[in-house]
């Protein structure tokens, strides 16, 4: 036993001594190279100042929304601020980029395919000049990374256009490969390494009602674009020559924008503006002459009768004659013009009424004057008999109601004046002939309203006051934002330069027992000499006295000459 523990004594003893040599060693090397017990202590005090010792030039972090940073701030967070961050007026386009990433397979092949089909008959036209034999595409594939959009601007107009302004930002991959054969050599170049970054202006119009709802396009460049590309030549990167890398590509962004800089514009039709439009193909002059042996409406065995006139499914083209009070056999010989769009289907209506001082005017006859039967440039009296309604069938219309007499003329346009009347869609017309001279013809369109909100009901209807005439459109009821497209005209002797239009939008109610039968929504003074000036104006006006209220009146001026 004795023997056991010594032996095990022994073991121990053997065991720390070899532990002893080994610090021993390390502790040699370590003293060596300058390291002994002070590095075990600065490590303990180490420890100790990085627990308990606190900095004091650490600061607190400081959160706030990036609205409230500066600028420098806000770079270093986003290496790229988005520009519907830095510009509110910038829409943001993330459906789109989307849209365009899903269907970019599809949309590389359909770009491709276009552009080949637009491309091969230009070097066919072209390579006889300069004696090459053939140039054919060897690849032809835009790669696998999309264009993105980081922001879109909108601007609203008063015309029948969209105008937009999308930012366009692509790093392609493309493999665009052509082959040129030219006595007997052939040579390859490769574009590769596509870099575009390009603000256009693409602007709608005009806006038509038939689908896809506009015309044409039109796109320019509103600043030069960024335009970088590899080009390989033989194999050979030919960008790596010095110089050449910048000479080519400030000959694409010159040539580029030569074409395409704003106000500039590369124009793709999409329909026939003469026939998505309906544009005018002639014009109807009516004169209405007389009425013959009109019923007797007044009290006194008498009547006070007028005539209104409009072109069927041509909003903006009723007319009417003045009121001949207390006369049964009335002479007017006074003349009216219309535009006419479609003579095959549209017709003339009119209608006499019996003008009544208070209530509502009764009507006398009605008839119609179809299109389709008048021959072009002959000019043709009709006497017409007044009907109750166009019911063909209707027993009412068998009885007299009288005789109204009408000369019309249908003249069609010429194809010089067609095709100058589709050039834009907001020139002015020529004033019919007639119009005095030094004079012309005042012509308001009144489009629509909005946000028009009275306390008591919302019947609006415009009511305008010029020298004294009073025009009216018609009522349009609970209707907050109505749509009239009513168009009246002012015979003037001379330009109203220092003249000003009183427009005004009421609301009317014919409901029994109400308070307020007649509410005022808002007016505006429009004074005329800009239209003098400019020929036409298409404004949204502020209504005064109106919260919130906006009325959209077109005006132009005229002239015979």
């Amino acid at each position: 036993m004795r023997l056991f523990l010594f032996l095990r004594l022994e073991q121990k003893i053997l065991r720390e001594a070899e532990n002893i040599i080994v610090m021993g060693l390390i502790s040699s090397v370590l003293g060596f190279f300058g390291f002994g017990f002070g590095i075990v202590v600065g490590l303990v005090i180490g420890y100790f100042l990085f627990i308990y010792v606190l900095p004091t030039d650490v600061k607190h972090p400081d959160i706030r929304p990036l609205a409230e940073q500066d600028t420098e701030t806000l770079q270093k967070l986003l290496p790229e601020i988005p520009l519907w961050v830095k510009n509110p007026d910038f829409e943001r386009l993330d459906w789109l980029n989307k849209m365009v990433e899903l269907m970019w397979p599809y949309l590389d092949k359909a770009i491709c395919k276009t552009a080949k089909g637009i491309i091969d008959p230009i070097i066919a036209e072209q390579i006889p000049q300069y004696k090459i034999e053939s140039v054919d595409f060897l690849s032809f594939t835009l790669g696998t990374l999309p264009p993105t959009f980081p922001g879109m601007k909108v601007y609203i107009t008063e015309e029948k256009e969209l105008i937009m302004e999308p930012v366009i930002k692509w790093a392609a991959n493309p493999n665009i490969t052509v082959a040129v054969k030219a006595y007997g050599l052939k040579a390859t170049a490769q574009v590769i390494d596509l870099q575009i970054f390009a603000a256009p202006r693409i602007t709608l119009k005009p806006l038509v009602p038939t689908f896809p709802c506009f015309a044409n396009i039109y796109v320019s460049l509103m600043e030069k674009p960024h335009v970088d590309f590899g080009l390989k030549l033989l194999g050979a990167d030919a960008m790596s020559i010095p110089g050449l890398y910048r000479f080519v590509q400030e000959i694409v962004k010159d040539q580029v924008a030569n074409m395409y800089l704003w106000p500039k514009t590369l124009e793709v039709q999409i329909l026939d503006p003469s026939k998505a439009m309906k544009r005018p193909l002639g014009i109807l002059n009516v004169t209405v002459v007389k009425a013959i042996k009109l019923r007797k409406k007044d009290f006194l065995g008498l009547s006070d009768p007028y005539v209104k006139l409009k072109i069927v499914n041509d909003k903006p083209s009723t007319k009417k004659t003045t009121v001949k009070h207390k006369n049964l056999n009335p002479e007017w010989n006074q003349e009216f013009s219309f535009v006419i769009k479609d003579p095959e289907t549209q017709v003339l209506k009119f209608s006499v009424y019996d003008w009544e001082q208070v209530g509502s005017h009764e009507k006398m006859g009605v008839n119609i004057v179809p299109l389709k039967d008048l021959t072009p440039d002959e000019p043709k009296v009709l006497t017409l008999e007044l009907l109750k309604n166009l019911k063909a069938d209707d027993a009412h219309n068998e009885k007299s109601r009288g005789q109204l007499v009408l000369e019309v003329t249908y003249k069609a346009f010429n194809d010089e004046e067609l095709a100058n009347g589709a050039d834009e869609s907001n020139t002015v017309e020529k004033a019919p002939d007639g119009t005095p001279d030094g004079g012309g013809l005042l012509v308001v369109i009144v489009h629509e309203g909005q946000d028009l909100e009275g306390k008591h009901h919302t019947n609006p209807s415009v009511r305008m006051l010029f020298r004294g005439e009073e025009r009216r459109t018609k009522v349009l009821k609970k209707n907050r934002d109505p749509r009239w497209e009513e168009e009246f005209q002012f015979v003037l002797e001379e330009p109203p330069v220092n003249d000003r239009i009183h427009v005004e939008v009421v609301s009317t109610s014919k409901r029994m027992g109400l308070r307020h039968p007649k509410e005022a929504l808002g007016y505006v003074d429009i004074y005329l000499a800009d239209v003098i000036n400019n020929k036409r104006i298409n404004e949204r006006y502020h209504l005064i006295d109106s919260k919130n209220g906006r009325l959209q009146i077109e005006l132009q001026w005229r002239t015979a000459s």
